[in-house]
């Protein structure tokens, strides 16, 4: 970290640390006076807690008393008077002769914490500038410790999202010529995360190599994850609704369906900026208000699937389709366990990082970013498994409605009480038919006219079906 102080001015760093970390320190001063002196107090201690608002006012109380005061075992204190040079390195003592020609660091990590670092530079002018360059670095590189196992985490999900999308590319390959519309749905919902996982990687193992977190990299990297997630629930909605399964289009609701999409990555892309621009500890009220309106527009989202669901399953049991009906039941009781599993980990989240006065476990706080990932990765591998490609793809795809009776039935649309076109079958005598073309004609002449008029059928769907129906007849 660079930053530019002036006289009598702090600077005040705060990092999750792993044992072994060295802290190094570099000290650019520029003055216009002649042997100016400049007096270094920097004060290193550890927090007790994630939020380390108290260890700051301790380590500003340390620097400007002459002693350390209390518990003075986990605390570093380096104190020292140097000339206003054009460059100043603080080290410490090598620790054997051939690291004497290398930057040694001025201070190496006792133990696992979070820890404060406060700077302090003070002369008797005001006619200087001072320049610091502060780095804190692990054996694995400059990522902090609580932010570390989301590198190995994200390059991992990365191959796995690799081996997804060649697993889909083959399947679907195979099976062009039969591929449902869901299915391309699928296959994009896998490249996005696939763009997701890789650039969040990149993003990490940059900062790690060289300790500088690039605030727009990480934005777009966010941003790309919020395209993800808005996708994914976009094809979670209309897989519910049963579009290319039950219903050959959406028709208005495909408006409503985008429409929330929209809504939805707009929220999140605004609760995405105000996270990676403020720090992890900081819980400032405008991140809970950005917060706030995402988990609602989520909960709806949640009670629309949920009642396409109860829709779709309805048509498809008084039709009959055991085959449609078997896999949206497998469907819905993977959501309601993705659901369970949300909100089992949310309590215990709130519990264990929410509401305690002082966070002791925050090794555990990158749980919170991984888990939802691993949640959304297990959700979309079962709907792999039940929408892949086979050469059987077409009983899933839309059909209308044909006889399964054995027997020659009469057939009436009517109205449901719950707004659903059913049919009611009426058993009709069975009258002698020959295999002769002028008979057939004959029975159909007497039947089709004698019928009333079809009712005014009110979708697409139903037109098919009345199509079909007619045409078995002939």
């Amino acid at each position: 970290m660079d930053s530019r102080m002036k006289d009598y001015s702090s600077l005040v760093l705060s990092k999750s640390l792993y044992k072994g970390a060295q802290v190094f320190l570099q000290i650019n001063c520029e003055t216009h006076a002649h042997d100016l002196d400049i007096n270094i107090n920097l004060v290193i201690l550890p927090s007790p807690c994630w939020d380390f608002s108290e260890a700051v006012n301790e380590a500003k109380t340390i620097a400007k008393s002459n002693q350390i005061s209390g518990n003075s075992t986990n605390i570093y204190r380096f104190t020292k008077t140097y000339k206003c040079g054009d460059h100043i390195i603080l080290d410490g003592p090598p620790v054997n002769k051939e690291e004497k020609s290398q930057p040694q660091p001025i201070h190496v990590i006792p133990h696992d914490g979070v820890y404060v670092l406060v700077f302090k530079v003070s002369t008797n002018t005001t006619d200087f500038n001072v320049g610091v360059h502060i780095a804190m670095k692990s054996d694995y590189g400059y990522l902090s410790a609580a932010d570390w196992p989301l590198l190995p985490f994200y390059g991992f999900m990365c191959i796995f999202y690799v081996i997804l999308g060649i697993i889909w590319l083959i399947m679907s390959f195979l099976q062009w010529r039969d591929l449902l519309r869901v299915q391309f749905w699928i296959g994009g919902v896998i490249l996005l995360g696939m763009l997701e996982k890789a650039t969040f990687y990149a993003e990490y193992q940059s900062i790690n190599n060289t300790g500088m977190r690039v605030q727009g990299a990480m934005l777009f990297a966010e941003w790309v994850s919020c395209a993800k997630r808005t996708l994914a629930r976009m094809l979670v909605v209309i897989v519910s609704l049963g579009f290319g399964i039950v219903k050959p289009r959406l028709g208005s609701t495909l408006h409503r369906v985008v429409g929330v999409g929209f809504l939805y990555f707009f929220l999140a892309a605004s609760e995405a900026y105000l996270r990676i621009m403020r720090p992890k500890n900081d819980q400032s009220r405008e991140l809970l208000v950005a917060s706030v309106p995402l988990a609602v527009l989520d909960s709806a989202i949640c009670w629309w699937i949920f009642s396409a669901l109860v829709n779709t399953t309805r048509t498809l049991r008084l039709r009959r389709n055991e085959i449609k009906l078997a896999l949206y039941r497998h469907f819905t009781n993977t959501l309601i366990f993705a659901v369970i599993a949300s909100i089992c980990f949310m309590l215990y989240s709130i519990k264990t990082h929410r509401i305690v006065t002082c966070l002791i476990i925050w090794k555990d706080l990158w749980l919170e970013e991984a888990y939802w990932h691993i949640l959304f990765s297990a959700l979309l591998l079962v709907i792999m498994i039940l929408w892949r490609p086979t050469n059987n793809n077409q009983r899933y795809a839309f059909v209308p409605l044909l006889d399964t009776g054995e027997d020659e039935e009469e057939e009436q649309l009517v109205n449901d009480a719950y707004g659903v076109k059913v049919r009611i079958h009426h058993p009709k005598p069975s009258s002698p038919r020959s295999n002769s073309v002028d008979d057939d004609l004959r029975w159909l002449e007497e039947n089709v006219k004698s019928d009333p008029a079809l009712p005014i059928l009110d979708s697409d769907e139903e037109l098919v079906n009345t199509r079909f129906e007619v045409s078995k007849m002939q």
